[in-house]
């Protein structure tokens, strides 16, 4: 046993839900057949459902179907999986769990390591927490974690609740709030695109950055979240967490180690010092949208008030565009743009940042332009890094072209790129708690959220729906950075 191979039982509450079977059961899988785990683990499933332990094992067996010609091992995987039918109001179901993991640990030598996840409804955080501490699950010398998925309240004050009733059975540094795109492959190469490489790092500055565009654009509408969403909007659902983590990393100060504590610290520093909005400034910085009937490729889709469980006259934004600005040394001046929406055109996720021109260029193109150095770091669905350059035009003369350098980090192989689940998912396994969200990351993010929230509350808009589906959003949305002087890049110009 290395460490490299952590031993634990992964306690799954939602056991029967969708993220079980389309992310977790597959991701625990991929590290077990790639070895990073040993035979020391078991997973127990518990929900509301009456389930045997053979019946659940089907249940893992299909979700892990698709990866062909290893039916043995998916058997032995399986075979470490157990259910229990579980209240989790009820003390009993609580017991009945304790003694069940206690004899998982004599089985599986697992030393009292346990991670809670849980994979269910919000409502359900607090209570689970309370018992598990009350009925001393949490009792055992060994390292207990718990993993809380989104959404974490839907304001700070309802995220603080939250916060505090859990924080009366696990300490910090023992909760993990997990936000999958920390685990995604290029996200987490952000601080060594930074870091790593000198002729970056000393350009990351509003010297020579002109600003700097994160888009996360779906083509998908809400499907059958529709209850979800109407309580959610992109903003809760997108911006508070997946887009503020991304402007983090991009704008946070070389940390002085790359320890948990200090990458966290100075995300933290970068956070505090975005610059508050008033109520009354939210419609200068910030644009909101919703999705109205359209084609996507091209079939014609509905527009999201006609979508399962929305209000028919629902001022829900599915789109949120805005302008954030620091109030710190390294980019006062320099404006980070995002943008985020569903029924979209293309479904992609990328960060361009853009640098400055020369003050004086003397090689321009044949239209008396000269095209901005780009650097283009792509999410997802590709994985990899552009960098836009200008080169000379073949032939005589004094004209220049723009060329790029791509590196592509999943295109020859992207069945055996790493989920961000499986990625996280072992991060917890080893403690490594980096990719998580501290709790003062969650309680900033809230509070810079929650203005624009209170303002579009205040002022329901009346031209709803006010992008077609197929398109890249409103056009108050490329107005926004037209005032400044700058456009979108186009997703197709910068792959």
């Amino acid at each position: 046993m290395t460490s490299n191979q952590p031993k634990s039982i992964i306690v799954i509450f939602g056991a029967t839900g969708d993220l079980a079977k389309r992310k977790l059961f597959p991701s625990i899988y991929r590290l077990y057949r790639d070895g990073r785990l040993s035979e020391d683990f078991a997973v127990v499933g518990v929900a509301r459902r009456p389930l045997s332990n053979d019946e659940f094992r089907e249940n893992v067996k299909q979700s892990v179907h698709h990866f062909q010609n290893e039916s043995e091992k998916q058997e032995t995987f399986a075979s470490h999986f157990y259910y229990q039918p579980f209240d989790v109001t009820d003390l009993t179901s609580y017991q009945e769990l304790k003694s069940l993991l206690s004899s998982l640990d004599d089985s599986y030598n697992t030393e009292g390591n346990r991670i809670f996840y849980l994979a269910m409804a919000p409502d359900f955080f607090g209570t689970i927490a309370a018992n598990l501490k009350s009925e001393e699950l949490t009792a055992t010398g060994g390292s207990i974690r718990l993993v809380i998925e989104k959404p974490f309240g839907h304001d700070y004050e309802s995220a603080k609740a939250l916060n505090d009733q859990i924080r009366h059975a696990f300490t910090e540094d023992q909760i993990y709030r997990i936000d999958h795109y920390l685990g995604k492959e290029m996200v987490q190469n952000i601080e060594v695109i930074r870091f790593a490489n000198a002729i970056f790092e000393h350009l990351w500055n509003n010297r020579y950055i002109a600003n700097i565009q994160i888009t996360s654009s779906e083509t998908l509408g809400v499907e059958d979240r529709g209850r979800y969403y109407e309580s959610s909007g992109a903003l809760r659902d997108m911006v508070q967490n997946h887009m503020l983590q991304m402007v983090a990393l991009l704008a946070m100060e070389p940390p002085i180690k790359l320890t948990t504590d200090e990458i966290r610290s100075e995300k933290v520093k970068v956070l505090r010092a975005l610059k508050p909005l008033t109520e009354d400034e939210v419609d200068d910085y910030f644009v909101r949208g919703q999705y109205g009937r359209g084609l996507i490729d091209g079939n014609e889709v509905i527009g999201y008030r006609e979508e399962d469980s929305v209000d028919p006259e629902s001022n829900t934004e599915t789109f949120v565009s805005g302008k954030l600005m620091f109030e710190n040394f390294r980019w006062a001046g320099v404006p980070f743009y995002i943008r985020t929406g569903k029924r979209m055109k293309e479904k992609s996720t990328e960060i361009v940042v853009q640098f400055k021109d020369l003050p004086m260029n003397l090689y321009f193109d044949n239209e008396d332009h000269t095209h901005p150095n780009l650097l283009v770091i792509h999410i997802q669905p590709d994985e990899g890094v552009t960098l836009h350059l200008n080169a000379r035009k073949s032939g005589n003369g004094t004209t220049s072209r723009p060329i790029q350098l791509n590196y592509c980090n999943n295109c020859e192989d992207k069945m055996n790129t790493p989920e961000a689940y499986e990625v996280l998912l072992y991060d917890c396994m080893r403690g490594d708690s980096t990719n998580f969200t501290h709790w003062d990351e969650v309680a900033l993010s809230w509070k810079f959220v929650d203005t624009i929230s209170k303002a579009w509350e205040k002022n329901k808009t009346e031209n709803f729906p006010n992008y077609e589906s197929g398109s890249m959003g409103p056009k108050e949305s490329d107005e926004l950075l037209e005032k400044d002087g700058f456009h979108w890049w186009p997703i197709s110009i910068t792959r």
